[in-house]
């Protein structure tokens, strides 16, 4: 029986290595890349991933590898992402920080859904967008597109909203601390500002120590409240859309095993029941986990169909960007000064 167990996981790994291999191979050219010119790796490995999609349609030997690579490593990858978290920082938030930090969230995913039927977009559409605005950007829109009910376009819409949020992440990057100044914002209100408006955190933390210090611990720690939002949002969605599986398929948790793991890990990171040194490697090995993850979604998606989104997604997610900047900024006035 374990021989048989041993053959069964040999021939498994023989069949996912070659596009396990590809998927590495295009995360550490995005690396390389965004490491000596400064470009988003999350952007860099979507599109070097782009190119490579005839892979996937020809049905070769490296589908099933990037399927895996797109998927399971992309769970793996956002549940480590809870060790970067703890209920301490939770808890130690101030209320002003709290409210602007929930308010902006919670209006943003709302309107999402709201604006998206408006300009003739499904409701799911919305979620995912409103979502991926509203909480993280790419690591988000990944979680959240993983517990949607799988459709035709579902993988495009993903591919655009993870292209759409790093694009304006880094644009605000460049944009947001010139409107800071021009306000006159204490330190403290604008690292507020980026932590709770610009998606993606390296450009969170990038945006904010180009202010100051100060600036850039206070963006990093709004920005991970952000982050620990992803777990209740995933689980309110995996309950909502549990019933829409295909016919057929097994039905299980109606919460996924990887949501369970990020908040498992939230509290395993917040009572150092993980040591310093392996929770460095781990956060780091999660990075890389989700670099391989949109490299492989960028290998699954083609140019041609990622055309057939239309203009009204881009202004869906202009528009929520705004709006997400100005609530914050009226608020962080009104609030703090």
């Amino acid at each position: 029986m374990s021989r048989l167990t041993d053959f069964a996981c040999f021939r498994k790994a023989r069949l996912l290595f070659p596009g396990v291999l590809t998927s590495l191979t295009v995360a550490l050219a995005a690396k390389f890349i965004s490491e000596h010119y400064g470009a988003p790796v999350m952007l860099m490995a979507l599109l070097i991933g782009m190119a490579f999609n005839f892979l996937v349609e020809d049905g070769g030997i490296c589908v099933a590898g990037i399927e895996f690579s797109s998927k399971v490593l992309l769970r793996f990858g956002v549940a480590l992402l809870g060790l970067g978290i703890t209920v301490q920082q939770i808890a130690s938030t101030g209320s002003e920080v709290l409210l602007i930090t929930l308010g902006g969230v919670a209006l943003t995913i709302a309107l999402g859904p709201v604006l998206s039927r408006g300009l003739g977009r499904g409701t799911r559409f919305g979620l995912l967008i409103g979502g991926a605005v509203a909480i993280c950007g790419a690591s988000a829109a990944l979680a959240i597109s993983s517990v949607l009910p799988k459709g035709e376009t579902l993988e495009r819409d993903t591919v655009f909203t993870v292209i759409g949020v790093t694009a304006l992440s880094t644009l605000a990057m460049i944009l947001y601390p010139i409107i800071a100044e021009l306000m006159e914002l204490s330190d403290v209100a604008t690292g507020v500002f980026f932590g709770a408006t610009i998606h993606d955190v390296a450009q969170v933390v990038g945006a904010g120590y180009s202010v100051s210090d100060q600036a850039g611990e206070t963006a990093t720690f709004v920005k991970l409240l952000r982050v620990a939002l992803l777990v209740p949002i995933v689980v309110v969605l995996s309950f909502v859309f549990s019933g829409s599986r295909e016919p057929g398929t097994r039905r299980s948790l109606p919460i996924p095993f990887f949501v369970i793991g990020f908040a498992a890990l939230v509290v395993a990171g917040s009572y150092d029941v993980v040591p310093v040194e392996v929770k460095d490697g781990l956060l780091a090995f999660s990075r890389w986990c989700l670099v391989v993850a949109i490299a492989a979604l960028g290998m699954k998606t083609s140019l041609r169909k990622l055309g057939d989104v239309g203009g009204s997604a881009i202004v869906l997610i202009c528009t929520l960007t705004g709006i997400l900047a100005v609530f914050a900024l009226t608020a962080i006035k009104f609030h703090m000064g």
